[in-house]
């Protein structure tokens, strides 16, 4: 017989209304990341997920004595081609995934041996459990889930210092021809017309960025073979509402325009202290020649000190331009577990078979196709 928890409730809740005061104050004391913020998984698990396929599988973990909520493990069921999967809620949309919990409380969960073996029990069936994009250690997902050993991902994620003033920051850490090729870059682009930089302050203004961040990248990611997913309804309404909803707290919106109009997009989120860059576009056909995006970034450089943020986050992937603006990498982890003699093929076949990694991500990604933020053009 299965043995419950005397001092959890946990139970699977659908429905979960991650804009409730409880989430929100757990995730305020939890070692969570910018992607399990309110907005965003309130917008994932309502938006995308019901467009994409994916079933909510939400873990909710509540101390019986209090009823208060300890831990909310925010998962999918998703078919992916053969093969049932179970994975965090991502839907190619976040970059850093974990446990809504404090360190404490996690720990508590796996010295509970009845918790942990019932967490187990209600996230099966599965033939694959698939945990990417893991930034750290500190709440090992896998003692919790009973996985395999974390391993590192080919892919790293970048972020750079932020130092006041802005002037120290940037001789700190651009390279010194850098500065002078940017600078003359600048010179050029304020030759052409009327340049002006800001962070989107209303709904209108936001839209207006969005929509134009949507023109820019359908042909360059188009051109490149992998798609956009801001071309995609489900996927443009999933970013237009996490800015609304976020505007002025949680998101910013950066443009850039010459004569009213803009010629370049940073979007990204706020989150203790940094400043997370998860989309950008940039006029590149109207401005070859002037590092629209390398120009973007300085400035919002610039903005991010001077409203005191400590970091600039330029999340996961490996883009060159990332390291010219001080980005240091950091690993990335991933966890993976076979449920089934199906999930056990694959698993091996993965492992063993390098090139069946390009094959099972075109499967995976039949639906669900992946967004990168562009290099900027030099």
């Amino acid at each position: 017989m299965n043995k419950l928890s005397n001092t959890f409730d946990i139970v699977i809740e659908q429905s979960f209304d991650f804009l409730s005061p409880e989430y929100a104050e757990l995730f305020d004391r939890s070692a969570a990341t910018a992607f399990q913020h309110p907005v965003w998984l309130h917008s994932l698990y309502t938006r995308l997920a019901p467009e994409t396929g994916a079933i909510p599988l939400v873990v909710v973990v509540r101390h019986r004595a209090t009823g208060a909520l300890a831990m909310v493990l925010p998962l999918l069921r998703i078919q992916r081609g053969p093969l049932r999967t179970v994975e965090f809620a991502d839907l190619r949309v976040s970059d850093y995934l974990a446990p809504v919990c404090s360190p404490d409380a996690f720990s508590q969960l796996l010295d509970d041996a009845a918790a942990c073996a019932q967490i187990r029990r209600l996230v099966r069936p599965f033939d694959l459990l698939r945990m990417v994009k893991l930034p750290d250690t500190r709440l090992p997902i896998e003692d919790l889930l009973a996985a395999s050993r974390r391993v590192a991902m080919d892919t790293n994620a970048y972020a750079t210092v932020l130092v006041a003033p802005f002037e120290q920051w940037r001789a700190s850490t651009l390279d010194r021809s850098y500065q002078k090729e940017l600078a003359k870059k600048r010179r050029q682009l304020e030759k052409k017309g009327a340049l002006s930089f800001s962070c989107c302050g209303d709904s209108a203004s936001v839209l207006e960025a969005l929509d134009v961040m949507r023109k820019f990248r359908g042909p360059r990611f188009h051109a490149q073979g992998d798609g956009d997913l801001l071309q995609r309804p489900e996927y443009y309404g999933f970013y237009s509402d996490v800015a609304l909803r976020g505007l002025g707290s949680f998101v910013r919106l950066y443009a850039m325009k010459m004569d009213g109009e803009v010629i370049a997009a940073v979007l990204g989120l706020c989150h203790r202290g940094s400043f997370l860059v998860i989309m950008s576009a940039f006029d590149i056909a109207g401005y070859k020649s002037q590092s629209l995006g390398a120009l973007m970034f300085e400035q919002v450089a610039r903005d991010c000190i001077e409203r005191g943020d400590q970091m600039l986050d330029f999340t996961i992937g490996d883009e060159p331009y990332k390291k010219l603006f001080g980005g240091q990498p950091s690993p990335m982890w991933a966890v993976t577990q076979a449920g089934s003699a199906a999930g056990a093929i694959a698993l091996f076949a993965l492992t063993q078979a390098p090139w069946l990694k390009l094959a099972a991500k075109r499967l995976s990604d039949l639906r669900l196709q992946p967004a990168r933020n562009p290099t900027p053009t030099r």
